[in-house]
């Protein structure tokens, strides 16, 4: 359950040009009184005017629209889709294993790529799955945090969420290493990206409302889950340490 909250409350970022700006905006919203400060969360007071208003717009559009795929999309056919876009991610995850000069993890990924491809429908089946070859997501963020690049401060980007410096940095390299984003007609890539985050979205609705039955602080919780699902010591003891940006 708490992956698939991380999951709802990051389903990618925004251009750097937008986060530029919105970073001028830091501290226009308050921070609540007597709170102690995050050690890495400097620009607190944006990043929570940034989650109202990221929270506005998914209530808004998002939520809607997913809730609506979730009700006329039969359960194996929402399976498939996942399995599907799953799938793709698998060989984005054994690139940056390769990059960080993990051999087996890099193995096991490229034949669950393959295995899934040729063998369950272009990955709409997850048979590597069921044989047991573990699969553990990777992405440029990560593997600039395993050649011990620091994380930087926390930051929540416009539409979609918690981020660091480190991660915001990375993600041109993400978007370009994503396979399905080079698909052409333009038509067919839009239809695949709007298909892939209603999907990503209808799988976390019970996560996210959970997330807001039970948090008193519902940004402090998923800020740091998100901080500790990317702690760098999480992912490799020789990578960057969480430090103090505020001093």
């Amino acid at each position: 359950m708490l992956k698939k909250i991380i999951s709802f409350v990051r389903l990618k970022t925004a251009p750097a040009c937008v986060i530029g700006a919105c970073v001028v905006l830091a501290g226009c919203a308050a921070v609540p009184e007597g709170q102690a400060r995050h050690p890495q969360d400097p620009w607190e007071g944006y990043n929570r005017s940034m989650m109202a208003f990221n929270d506005t717009v998914d209530d808004a559009v998002f939520k809607p629209v997913a809730t609506a795929y979730k009700t006329v999309t039969p359960q194996p056919m929402r399976t498939g889709v996942t399995n599907f876009f799953s799938n793709v991610g698998d060989l984005w995850s054994m690139v940056n294993y390769v990059l960080q000069g993990r051999g087996e993890q890099a193995y096991n990924h490229m034949v669950r790529f393959t295995t899934n491809t040729v063998f369950g429908l272009g990955g709409v089946l997850d048979i590597a799955t069921e044989a047991q070859i573990a699969r553990e997501k990777q992405d440029f963020g990560l593997t600039l945090a395993h050649w011990g690049m620091k994380p930087g401060p926390y930051l929540v980007l416009p539409f979609f969420g918690p981020s660091t410096v480190r991660d915001t940095v990375a993600l041109p390299v993400d978007w370009r290493g994503y396979v399905l984003d080079d698909i052409y007609p333009v038509s067919v890539r839009n239809s695949l990206a709007a298909l892939r985050w209603t999907d990503k979205r209808a799988n976390v609705l019970d996560a996210s409302d959970t997330l807001d039955a039970v948090a008193l602080d519902r940004y402090s919780l998923v800020r740091d889950f998100y901080l500790q699902r990317r702690d760098p010591r999480a992912q490799d003891e020789n990578a960057g340490q969480v430090e103090d940006f505020d001093n």
